[in-house]
This record gives structure tokens, C-alpha cells and sequence, in this order.
């Protein structure tokens, strides 16, 4: 009886040894990982520390352009007013003529 008590506490020891053993593989692989994402937390850092800077001048930089495009904007929108007014008349002109000439033909026959 006693030797079988002792062969399943030896038996629990082992189990219980190695859960211990898997235990700390685990601790160590998730330690490794940890510290992977901290220097990848690190390195991101570096990186887009000046971003936010970088971000405002792009920004004021594409306010300043507008700014500055704004009157040739106004100039092309006036000429693409002009040229659409003359493309009217010349198709109200074209219409005008023609019938004036359809008519003219009609009356000499």
C-alpha cells in the first residue's frame, strides 16, 4: 500500500515538474515577445516623434498655396465664362444664319 502512494506522488512530482517546466518556456517565450514589442514600440516612436510637426507645415504650406492660386482660379473660371458665352452666340449665330439662308434658297426656287 505504501509503494503504491509513493508511485503516484512520484507520479504527481513529474506531471507537477514538468507543468513547471512548460510553465517557464511559456514565461520565456512571452518575455521574448514582450520585449520585441517594446523596441518595435520604441522605433515607431523615433519615427513618427515629428510627424505632428511635420503634418502642420504640410498643412499651413497647402493653405499658403491656395492662397496663392486663388486669383488664377478666379481668372481661368472668368475665361472659361468667356469662351462658353462666345460658343453660345456662335451656336445661336450658326442657327440664325442658317435659317436666314434656308429661307433665302427657299424663296428663289
Amino acid at each position: 500500500m505504501v509503494t503504491v502512494v509513493v508511485v503516484i506522488n512520484i507520479l504527481i512530482s513529474l506531471i507537477l515538474l514538468y507543468m513547471a517546466w512548460r510553465v517557464r518556456q511559456l514565461k520565456k517565450r512571452l518575455t521574448r515577445i514582450a520585449n520585441i514589442l517594446v523596441a518595435a514600440e520604441r522605433s515607431s516612436h523615433a519615427v513618427l516623434s515629428g510627424a505632428p510637426e511635420a503634418i502642420y507645415m504640410s498643412q499651413q504650406n497647402i493653405h499658403d498655396l491656395r492662397q496663392k492660386d486663388q486669383p488664377s482660379r478666379l481668372q481661368i473660371q472668368r475665361l472659361r465664362q468667356i469662351f462658353s458665352l462666345l460658343a453660345h452666340g456662335q451656336q445661336v449665330w450658326r442657327r440664325y444664319f442658317l435659317r436666314s439662308q434656308l429661307t433665302l434658297v427657299k424663296k428663289r426656287k
